[in-house]
């Protein structure tokens, strides 16, 4: 029987416009997310409690971290390399980027949407229909420094969510958030190719959809329920055993980090809410954190960049 946790709590107000991505990063003892419709970038360090932002030219869909200290920003449209040294160097100092790849330059319908780093030094990511017939014409990509962006040979869906690996990196996770479903298949991060996708578990119709996830250093995979409230963790046969419910209606990803790895973070979204519903819960958008009682992290893996 799964486990209710402790609720999560507020610890930053961003109000993001669509906050998603998060991650923790060991190096700087930071967390880093993204503003989709507001066009931002976050960091925020628990230790002293400071948090920062910074404006980008285009909406971006998730960011990885990079072995050199940069990060990897997965626009709308292209991949970017970001120098987070120089803009953390002064106050008011810009994000210097530089452009790596486009992304589906040809298709209108779409924009970069979930992702994140292998465990061998690439980057997993994909994209999704924004316009309102919502068909599956997303597709999902590797980028790596010695092969640029090469397709993944995995189905087509309308919003790629959930994307993540297992301690091992040779199982890829993934869904289509307009599917009742988190799937998984094997992965070979040197080819670039999947086996065939088997559901790993199952979310309830109707009450929630698959979002942002992350693994654990016991291979189970903790799934932010958009609409539901709460994450949820699935061991790693796909069972629920835990939920940490989040006092706003919408947690679009969540990350273990802190010092000891032992606290899940969440960030949300007021995406799609009417005023009611922002009237109670004004805080959707921003960031949240939950004790978990033990270290259950995993260092987030790094994208080796050119």
């Amino acid at each position: 029987m799964a486990c209710t946790a402790a609720p999560a709590e507020l610890i930053v107000p961003s109000r993001c416009a669509h906050g998603e991505g998060v991650l923790w990063c060991e190096r700087r003892q930071a967390l880093l997310w993204v503003d989709i419709d507001g066009a931002r970038l976050w960091l925020h360090a628990p230790g002293d409690g400071s948090t920062r932002s910074w404006p980008l030219p285009d909406r971006p869909g998730c960011l990885g971290l990079a072995s050199s200290g940069e990060l990897l920003l997965v626009l709308a449209k292209s991949i970017q390399r970001a120098d987070l040294d120089a803009a953390l160097a002064a106050a008011g100092a810009p994000l210097p980027l530089s452009h790596l790849a486009d992304v589906e330059p040809d298709e209108p319908r779409t924009r970069s949407n979930d992702g994140r780093a292998d465990r061998h030094g690439n980057f997993v990511f994909g994209t999704m229909d924004e316009s309102a017939q919502k068909s599956p014409i997303g597709a999902f990509y590797q980028y790596s420094a010695a092969h640029g962006l090469r397709r993944l040979p995995l189905p087509g869906a309308a919003i790629p969510n959930s994307i993540c690996f297992s301690p091992d990196g040779r199982t890829l996770y993934w869904c289509d958030s307009l599917q009742p479903h988190i799937q998984c298949c094997d992965y070979d991060p040197d080819a670039a190719t999947t086996g065939p996708s088997r559901i790993f578990a199952g979310v309830e119709p109707g009450h929630a959809s698959a979002d942002g996830s992350c693994v654990d250093a016991e291979g189970g995979l903790w799934n932010a329920q958009w609409g539901a409230a709460r994450v949820v963790r699935h061991a790693a046969d796909g069972h629920v055993d835990r939920v940490v419910p989040v006092p706003v209606p919408q947690p679009s990803c969540c990350a273990i980090g802190g010092a000891g790895l032992d606290t899940l973070y969440v960030i949300t979204s007021p995406q799609g809410m009417d005023p009611a519903a922002l009237a109670g819960a004004p805080e959707s958008g921003s960031l949240f954190a939950a004790p978990l009682g033990r270290r259950l992290g995993l260092p987030e893996s790094r994208v080796v960049l050119p």
